[in-house]
This record gives C-alpha cells, sequence and structure tokens, in this order.
C-alpha cells in the first residue's frame, strides 16, 4: 500500500499537470459513471494530500476523494511536467519504491517499474496487462490521443495535454466541501498539513491514553495519518522502541520523539521519492542506499538477517494482519 510520502507525490503530479485546467471526466469501467458526469468539464483548483488519501477540488464546490488502498493506482499519459521532486526519484513514485533509484540514469517513461506514467500499486501487474492487451490487437498507443482505455479503470481525468487513469481503488467519491472536511477530521495528524506543533500535541494526547499496542497505533489513521508497515517498522526501530508496548506506558518524551522523527521522515520521502530511514551515509552509502532497500532499512524486509547495531537476528511477526519486523535485543 502506498504510504504518505508516496500520496504526497502524487498529489504533487496533480498540482504541476491538472490545477487550473478544465478536466474531462469518465468512467470507462462504468463504476464511477454518475460521479465521472457530474465532474466532467469542472475545472480542477486544488489538489492535496492527508495521510494516505488525495482530494481533488473542482469548481463548483465539489470534491473527488481517493484512496487508492492496496491495488489501487494513477497511469499518467500525454505531457507531464516534471518538476524537481518528481524528478528526484526518476520519475518512479510508485507504492512504496522498493525497487530504488539510480542517481544518475535519466528519467524514464515507459510504463515499466521506474516510469512516470504509473503511480500506485506494483507496477508489474501493471505492465503484463498491457501486454495481454495487446495481444489481442491493439495498436501501439505511443502517436494516439487519447492514449486507449487499458484494463479497468474507474475514472479517467482527461485535459487537453494530459490523461490520467485511475485503476483498483480502495474508495473513489464525489464529496462537499462538509463531507470533504468530514473525512479528514476523522484522520490523525499528518505532518505536511496544518501546524505540525498541533499536530504533535494530537498525536501524543492519542498515544498516550491508549492501552494499544504502539506498533498497531503508529498504523491506525486516526491517530496518525500517512505512516505504513515499512515507517512504522523503521521509526520503533530509530527509537530503540518495543512494537508490544502499549501506548499509554510510552514516555511522554518518546512519544514527542517519534512524532518529530515521523516529520523528518515524512519530509525526506516526498522530497526523494525513498522511504530513507538511515542516518549519517557517507556519499557512496546513500547511493547504494538510494538504489537499494537492502542499504536503505534498519530492520524492515530482514527478516533472519542480523541487526546492523547488534548483530541479533530480526524477529518477524503478524500483528494487525500485518508483518512486523524488529530487533528483539535493541528494541527490548
Amino acid at each position: 500500500m502506498p504510504e504518505g510520502h508516496s500520496v504526497h507525490r502524487i498529489a504533487r503530479q496533480f498540482d504541476r499537470n491538472f490545477v487550473g485546467r478544465e478536466v474531462a471526466a469518465s468512467s470507462p469501467q462504468g463504476r464511477f459513471a454518475e460521479g465521472a458526469e457530474f465532474l466532467s468539464g469542472r475545472e480542477l483548483l486544488d489538489a492535496k494530500a492527508v495521510g494516505k488519501q488525495m482530494f481533488l477540488g473542482f469548481d463548483g464546490d465539489a470534491w473527488l476523494r481517493v484512496h487508492l488502498g492496496l491495488y489501487g493506482a494513477w497511469d499518467f499519459a500525454g505531457e507531464i511536467l516534471v518538476d524537481p521532486t518528481i524528478a528526484s526519484a526518476n520519475g518512479r513514485m510508485g507504492q512504496t519504491n522498493q525497487r530504488g533509484t539510480d542517481l544518475d540514469a535519466p528519467i524514464l517513461d515507459d510504463a515499466g517499474e521506474n516510469s512516470l506514467t504509473s503511480i500506485g500499486a506494483p507496477r508489474r501487474t501493471r505492465v503484463h496487462l498491457r501486454m495481454s492487451e495487446q495481444t489481442k490487437g491493439l495498436e501501439d498507443e505511443g502517436d494516439q490521443w487519447p492514449p486507449p482505455v487499458v484494463g479497468q479503470v474507474r475514472v479517467r481525468l482527461l485535459t487537453d495535454a494530459t490523461c490520467a487513469d485511475l485503476r483498483g481503488p480502495t474508495a473513489c467519491q464525489v464529496q462537499t466541501p462538509d463531507e470533504m472536511l468530514a473525512t479528514i477530521a476523522k484522520l490523525g495528524p499528518d505532518p505536511l498539513v496544518g501546524d505540525p506543533a498541533e499536530g504533535e500535541e494530537r498525536f501524543t494526547a492519542a498515544v498516550r491514553k491508549k492501552g494499544t499496542p504502539i506498533a498497531l497505533l503508529l498504523m491506525d489513521q486516526a491517530v496518525v495519518s500517512g505512516i505504513g508497515n515499512v515507517y512504522r517498522a523503521e521509526m520503533l526501530f530509530r527509537a530503540r522502541l518495543n512494537p508490544h508496548t502499549p501506548g499509554r506506558q510510552v514516555p511522554e518524551d518518546v512519544v514527542r520523539d517519534l512524532w518529530r522523527d515521523w516529520v523528518r521522515l515524512l519530509a525526506i520521502g516526498v522530497e526523494t521519492g525513498q522511504m530513507m530511514t538511515m542516518d549519517d551515509l557517507s556519499p557512496h552509502e546513500y547511493r547504494a542506499a538510494m538504489a537499494s532497500r537492502d542499504d536503505r532499512h534498519w530492520v524492515y524486509h530482514r527478516a533472519g538477517l542480523p541487526c546492523r547495531v547488534c548483530g541479533t537476528e530480526i524477529a518477524l511477526e503478524e500483528i494487525g494482519a500485518r508483518k512486523l519486523y524488529w530487533c528483539p535485543y535493541c528494541q527490548r
């Protein structure tokens, strides 16, 4: 599932390529036909992310709420304007970007793993989908405008120069301003939305009053927005905190340090496109870490390998139906 940094980057993509333009909306799949008809012909005025959810604001006080969930993704085609943030990850902003960023490579645009054109769920399935459609006689879509619809497109947003296709989201709905604000009100604080100091107070109060293990609280989007499996494991290790500690038993200064670490890590993720969680790397180590998850994380996806600090075997368990990686010695 895309974590908070990816969704903020998707919102930037929309801001760069769609805001200020009239948008034609359609639902080739048919499951969003009424909503697409309602939005079509309106100007896109705003694009913003809160945690793992994105909101596109149209004139006439209409909002499109999208939650990608596990399988959702956006495909972009046409004229894609690139800002430094998008370019920093070599164009690949999708899912958790675990394949890595080659800092010397040119930006690719082939709808493959490392691409400006597909953002969200893992790419391999998408490439196979395109290939399977092409084997049914689909012409090369490179020179066609708008591009042909491929697969189950829930909603297509189209300007005169850029196309965005959404597939497989958990949520895709039109909201009024009040409904949009009510959705956001249910979400925990996001360091990139509102005052981070106020966010710290909300997060600290929410954690300190609950007996739920901190590993579950960090994944609770009503407690804090945007943290997923990778950031959860890494933040707990960086804090040397046992993941099973009840929230109310975590010292207040440690809770506040967790929030401040999230502020820092989220900013790095948005700017680089990578969940970079290791500090004080040499230039060579940094380049290796950007290119490969194996060099980028302390504990995530390292089950059975020695801890980078103490040498203890990294543990793997399931908590809340998600995999948890941690060091039983450093986080005891």
